[in-house]
């Protein structure tokens, strides 16, 4: 049977968490998720037509409208784009459901109330939640409701209810705990809403506006006169989350040869803030890794060896997906002489396999949908699937091989190869001065990459100094130069037989 597809229509900004998490809980469920697939608009692969309103041709191939309503109306010339979508949907007979944010309507916008109040007219019943906590056990109903009316499809629970499995998305990130929201790093959270809501932090300088701004988010709830985290918001934002979660632990060992001994000559536990431990993993990796020194242009600077952004990316995987079921195992990060590797606790998102990931051609998939949400908003994590294919360009850039992919004992293992004892093979990061990256590299003839040699050793090149060095004529000469230039690699200076080119500084 071909799967149903799930059209969440929303304010995309103001109801992201809600969205994300929504795709996360019907691709857990076991029965709903054989049935049916949700589609987030921002999600789906971009299209190589122009289409006028892209939105529209997705809902198109959708069977079921989602709507869930909080207080914006978004930004049109006349009509948004959600209430163009209900509309498209209303006029297509799709079955609808709607979901309402919040007991009482004065505080949204006026727009707002009038779709609301359209909504009402056109007859469509409506179900209102406070949060991700009560929304999910109303779209759960709605959905299985709505397969057996209009499609003649009943979802029969198992014993559990609601079973997991280990490739499926997990529900362990949206648990609602007994931890004080005083838990979270204050100072860790209004950088992640800053980043979120582009203002200064300052706008939630007492505790009880940070908090309210974290329960807009999803990551802490109301109890009582106080507020109380969430899974995700721990993980995501705690000062400690080992204290309640073991496994949020991050495990590195930086080991003097090749293979595993008794005694590592430097190692680390960490546990704190997500956003944090990327940057700790990464201080962790400078310190026990080489850094020899290369000359760009005029400069002396010293190279990493491995490039930060492909640590920051497997590292970012690691925390995103890994299996959080799986008290007993913490995520592992093992520095050799000639490599890094990153264990992440579980086995691949379905339908990953290894053999998608290695060809490259893997579709995004994530086990905890909405901690990856997080993490996007601070520019770690891209949801479309593209950081495998960061992640081997940043290793291939600086002369590395591309990143390895397997399965160990309940791991997923991604090893970096470093350079070993051939430190020749770095290449020096592309925003050093004069510097050519592979890619344009490869597009050079043989005239050119000596040309850029020369002008790197001596500070510039001549076009006579070309003539005489390959024995070719002037224009050949400048044409070979003019390249360069339009390729950004050389700048021009003076005229006539005072011409020059010199290397492009970051200044020109």
């Amino acid at each position: 049977m071909k799967k149903l597809r799930i059209f969440v229509s929303s304010v995309q900004k103001e109801l992201e968490v809600e969205r994300v998490a929504l795709s996360g809980w019907v691709s857990a469920d076991s029965q709903l998720s054989e049935f049916g697939e949700v589609v987030l608009f921002e999600k789906e692969p971009l299209s190589g037509r122009r289409i006028c309103k892209p939105y529209l041709e997705c809902l198109k191939a959708c069977q079921i409208y989602l709507l869930i309503l909080d207080c914006e109306y978004g930004n049109p010339p006349e009509f948004s784009a959600t209430h163009e979508e209900y509309r498209f949907a209303r006029d297509n007979e799709l079955p609808i459901l709607v979901f309402i944010k919040g007991m009482a309507d004065g505080k949204r916008e006026k727009k707002t109330q009038e779709f609301l109040a359209e909504i009402k007219a056109d007859g469509n019943t409506y179900r209102r939640f406070h949060d991700r906590v009560d929304l999910r056990p109303e779209i759960r109903g709605a959905l299985r409701r709505v397969l057996k009316e209009s499609f003649d499809t009943v979802v029969i629970d198992d014993e559990t209810g609601n079973s997991e499995t280990a490739e499926s998305a997990s529900m362990f990130e949206l648990q609602a705990l007994d931890v004080a929201a005083e838990e979270l790093d204050a100072v860790a959270a209004r950088a992640w809403l800053q980043a979120v809501c582009a203002t200064g932090a300052d706008s939630w300088h007492s505790e009880d506006t940070l908090f309210n701004a974290l329960r807009q988010k999803g990551l802490v709830r109301k109890e009582g006169s106080g507020f109380q985290a969430q899974a995700s918001g721990l993980i995501f934002l705690g000062r400690d989350p080992s204290l309640r979660f073991p496994q949020c632990r991050i495990f590195a060992d930086a080991f003097r040869g090749k293979v595993t001994d008794s005694t590592p000559a430097d190692q680390i536990t960490l546990s704190g803030p997500a956003s944090l431990l990327v940057e700790q993993v990464w201080d962790f990796v400078q310190k026990n890794t080489r850094h020899p020194m290369r000359v760009v242009g005029l400069s002396r600077i010293a190279l990493d060896e491995y490039p930060r952004e492909a640590i920051r990316e497997v590292v970012v995987n690691a925390i995103a997906h890994r299996n959080y079921e799986d008290s007993a195992r913490q995520i592992l990060v093992k520095l050799f002489a000639d490599r890094l590797e990153v264990f992440s606790p579980g086995a691949l998102m379905r339908p990953l396999t290894l053999a998608k990931l290695r060809k490259g051609n893997g579709q995004p998939c994530s086990r905890n949908p909405v901690l990856g949400q997080y993490l996007n908003h601070l520019d770690l994590m891209e949801q479309r699937g593209s950081g495998i294919g960061r992640m081997k360009s940043a290793m291939l850039n600086h002369g590395l091989a591309e990143p390895q992919y397997d399965l160990v004992d309940g791991y997923f293992r991604v090893t970096l190869k470093g350079p070993g004892s051939d430190l020749a093979r770095l290449r020096s990061p592309t925003t050093s001065q004069g510097l050519v990256s592979p890619s344009v590299e490869a597009q050079l003839n043989d005239r050119q990459k000596k040309i850029m040699a020369q002008a790197l050793t001596e500070g510039h090149v001549t076009s006579g100094w070309c003539k005489k060095t390959f024995g070719v004529t002037y224009n050949t000469a400048y044409l070979d130069l003019s390249d360069l230039v339009a390729k950004k690699i050389l700048v021009q200076t003076g005229k006539g037989r005072a011409t020059r080119y010199e290397p492009r500084s970051e200044e020109k």
